[in-house]
């Protein structure tokens, strides 16, 4: 891959942000990236504070900017995240109506729809990406909470076949192999693991990812211990936290034994 192509210069920042590095988003220098990447790295960026839940802090500083329509699928998203699901969802709509072909859009847009229960819209909008990855991996989410697998499977496959080595590809894919189980949960754990303890993309994120497949594995101290790894990393962090009770559930243990 040409370092200085388009995906090149982002490649390093999309990583740390799918891999749930979002302070290291934030802090990312863009003062040399080029100008046709200075708005995708600032959406990143955007979309890391709201992760770290600064959705307030996005909203004022998206007060200052224009109304492109990635600007406004931030907001939308951020107004999502500040309970304010019917703005978010008209904003989108009138998105998915104006701007379908924006990356952006399809991915803000599309996880709102998804989020207030529209899921043939966030479809329809996301069936309009030309090669956009992320598009593709949330065609796969919402295809698995449909217990559609044998679609997700299709999605999966044919990004595989040109975007071989690409890291939310691998992601997809593992997610999928949680939900189809038999030697998969293995190759799941493995894309997880290697994330989770390399200490440069350990996070909580992928640490949940690996106590996941340890659980479809059977092996529950090493879930426990993932789980109790991602909490400290992230002692809020509700995905660890239902997944440290279900994980008690199976081991025969109380709720109330999670450490928090």
């Amino acid at each position: 891959m040409d370092p200085f192509s388009a995906e090149g210069e982002l490649l390093n920042i999309r990583n740390a942000f799918h891999q749930g590095q979002y302070q290291e988003v934030i802090d990312f220098d863009t003062s040399k990236l080029s100008s046709d990447n200075t708005l995708p790295a600032q959406v990143l960026k955007w979309r890391a504070q709201i992760a770290n839940g600064q959705a307030k802090v996005v909203l004022d500083q998206l007060a200052k900017e224009s109304n492109s329509p990635d600007n406004v699928a931030v907001k939308a998203f951020a107004l999502l995240n500040t309970g304010k699901s019917t703005q978010a969802q008209e904003e989108a709509e009138e998105l998915a109506e104006t701007s379908a072909e924006n990356a952006t859009v399809q991915v803000m847009a599309g996880t709102i729809l998804q989020a207030v229960g529209k899921s043939e819209e966030a479809l329809t909008l996301l069936s309009k990406h030309q090669g956009n990855l992320e598009a593709i991996a949330l065609i796969v989410q919402i295809h698995l909470q449909q217990n559609r697998t044998d679609l997700a499977l299709k999605e999966v496959t044919a990004a595989r076949k040109w975007a071989q080595d690409n890291l939310l590809v691998n992601i997809a894919e593992s997610w999928l192999g949680l939900r189809l189980g038999g030697d998969k949960y293995q190759q799941a754990f493995y894309v997880f693991d290697e994330m989770a303890q390399t200490p440069s993309t350990s996070t909580a994120k992928s640490l949940i990812g690996q106590a996941v497949a340890e659980m479809h594995l059977g092996r529950f101290p090493e879930a426990e211990a993932a789980l109790q790894q991602a909490l400290e990393k992230e002692p809020e962090n509700a995905d660890a936290i239902a997944n440290s009770i279900v994980l008690n559930v199976f081991s025969g243990k109380e709720s109330s034994e999670l450490k928090r």
